[in-house]
C-alpha cells in the first residue's frame, strides 16, 4: 500500500472509530440521564426507559433490511449520508419540544445505527491488505468498547450540569466532526480482494454458509449467556458479593478498562489465530462467571473475575465481527449486519432470561445460568470442524486457503 493510502487509510479507520465510540454513547446516554430527562419532559422512568428500548429494537429489525436496500451504494458515500443523518437526528433529539418527536428522533438515529454497524466493519477491513485486517477491525472495535468508559460517564456528567439535551448536542457535534473526516479520508477504492470497484460489498476470504450459520447461532447463545449475568451484576455485587453501594462504579470502571484492554490483546490473534480469538473470551467467560457463582463472596476473586468477563466480551465482540467477515457466504455488509442482529438478540434474550431467573431463583442464579449457556456456545464452536467440515476442492481447482489456523 502506497505511504498517503496507508495514512489516508489509517485516520479514516480513526473516524470510524469515534463514529463507533458515539452511537455507543448515544445508543446508551439515556440510560445515565434517565431520572433528567424523566422529570423534564414530565414522563415516568418506565416510559423513558421506551427511548433505550425502542432503540434497540429497531437496530435490529432493521439492519438486514437497510443493508439490502442499500448494496449497490458505494461504502464513502453511505457512511457519509448515515453519519449527515445521525447528526440531524440527534440535533432532533437536542432540541426535541416533547416525547413523541424525542421518541421518533432516537427511533431515526437507531435507524442509522443499524447500518453504521452493517457498512463500517466490512468498510474498515477492506481498506487494509487481507493480512492485517483483524486488527484493523480490532483497532475500529476500541471506540465500542471506550463507549461505556468515557462516553456515557462524561456525558451524563453534562447531562446533569448544564441539562441532557446539552449531552446529545455534543455527540451531534462530534458525528459532524466524524462525518466530515469520513467523507474526506476514507478512500474512495478497496485494497484487493475487497471487491472490484468499491461500488459492491466484497465476499469472504473463505465464505463457507455453514460456519457462517454456526457462527450466528454461537453469536446468539454466547453473547445471551453474557448478558444473563452482566444485565443483573449490580444486584450481585451488592446482595451476594457484599460490595458497599459506593464500590460500584469503580468496580464498572474497571470492568470498562478491561474491555479496552481486550480489544486491544485480541487485535494481535485476529489475523494469525483467528480460531483462539473466538474461543478463547467464550471460555474465559465462561471460566469466569462460574468464579462468580462459587466464590463471588470472596471480593479479591469478584473484582478479578469481572475485569476478565469484561476483557473477554470485548474480545469476544471484536473476533465475532471479524470471523463473520471471513466466512461469509455472500455479501461481506449482508454477513455483518447478520451477526449484528444476532449480538443484539443475545443482548435482549440474556436481560430477559437473567430478569426472570432473578424473580424465581435469586440473583446468583444468573451466573451460572450464564456459563451454561457461554459454555453451549464454546462447545459449538469447538465442533466446527465436525458440524461444517471444510470444503474439499474438486479434482484440479485449488480450495482457497484457510486464514489463520482453521
Amino acid at each position: 500500500m502506497h505511504l498517503t493510502t496507508q495514512r489516508r487509510a489509517a485516520w479514516a479507520l480513526v473516524a470510524l472509530a469515534v463514529g463507533a465510540f458515539t452511537y455507543v454513547t448515544a445508543e446508551v446516554l439515556p440510560i445515565g440521564l434517565l431520572t433528567v430527562m424523566a422529570a423534564d419532559l414530565d414522563r415516568s422512568p418506565s416510559e423513558t426507559g421506551l427511548l433505550v428500548t425502542g432503540y434497540a429494537a429497531v437496530v435490529v429489525l432493521a439492519s438486514l433490511p437497510l443493508t439490502r436496500l442499500t448494496q449497490r451504494v458505494p461504502r464513502r458515500r453511505l457512511l457519509t449520508a448515515t453519519l449527515g443523518v445521525f447528526v440531524a437526528g440527534m440535533l432532533l433529539t437536542a432540541v426535541a419540544p416533547n416525547y413523541p418527536t424525542l421518541l421518533a428522533a432516537r427511533l431515526l438515529v437507531a435507524a442509522t445505527q443499524a447500518l453504521f454497524w452493517s457498512v463500517a466493519t466490512p468498510a474498515a477491513a477492506a481498506m487494509f491488505p487481507p493480512e492485517i485486517r483483524g486488527r484493523a477491525i480490532a483497532r475500529m472495535s476500541i471506540g465500542s468498547s471506550l463507549g461505556p468508559v468515557l462516553g456515557v460517564p462524561a456525558g451524563t456528567w453534562l447531562g446533569q450540569q448544564v441539562g441532557w439535551r446539552a449531552a446529545f448536542a455534543l455527540a451531534a457535534a462530534v458525528g459532524l466532526v466524524t462525518c466530515v473526516t469520513v467523507a474526506t479520508l476514507m478512500p474512495g477504492r478497496r485494497q484487493a480482494g475487497a471487491g472490484s470497484d468499491g461500488h459492491e460489498p466484497g465476499r469472504g476470504a473463505t465464505p463457507d454458509a455453514r460456519r457462517y450459520a454456526l457462527l450466528i447461532v454461537s453469536t446468539v447463545i454466547g453473547v445471551g449467556g453474557y448478558l444473563t449475568a452482566y444485565t443483573y451484576i449490580t444486584p450481585f455485587l451488592l446482595d451476594f458479593g457484599g460490595f458497599a453501594p459506593a464500590a460500584l462504579s469503580p468496580l464498572l470502571l474497571a470492568a470498562g478498562i478491561s474491555g479496552v484492554a481486550g480489544t486491544i490483546v485480541v487485535g494481535r490473534l485476529l489475523d494469525s489465530r483467528p480460531r483462539t480469538a473466538l474461543v478463547g473470551p467464550l471460555a474465559l467467560i465462561t471460566c469466569a462467571l462460574l468464579a462468580l457463582y462459587f466464590f463471588g463472596a470472596l471480593h479479591p476473586v469478584a473484582v478479578v473475575a469481572l475485569c476478565v468477563t469484561g476483557m473477554s466480551f470485548s474480545a469476544l465482540a471484536a473476533a465475532i465481527a471479524s470471523r463473520a467477515l471471513q466466512v461469509a457466504p455472500g455479501s461481506t455488509d449482508i454477513a455483518s449486519a447478520g451477526s449484528g442482529s444476532a449480538f443484539n438478540i443475545g443482548i435482549a434474550g440474556g436481560s430477559l432470561l437473567g430478569g426472570a431467573l432473578i424473580d424465581h431463583s435469586g440473583v446468583r442464579s444468573v451466573t451460572v445460568a450464564g456459563a451454561v449457556l457461554t459454555a453451549a456456545a464454546l462447545a459449538a464452536l469447538l465442533c466446527e470442524r465436525w458440524v461444517a467440515p471444510a470444503r474439499v476442492s474438486a479434482p484440479g481447482r485449488t480450495a482457497p486457503a484457510r486464514s489463520g489456523h482453521y
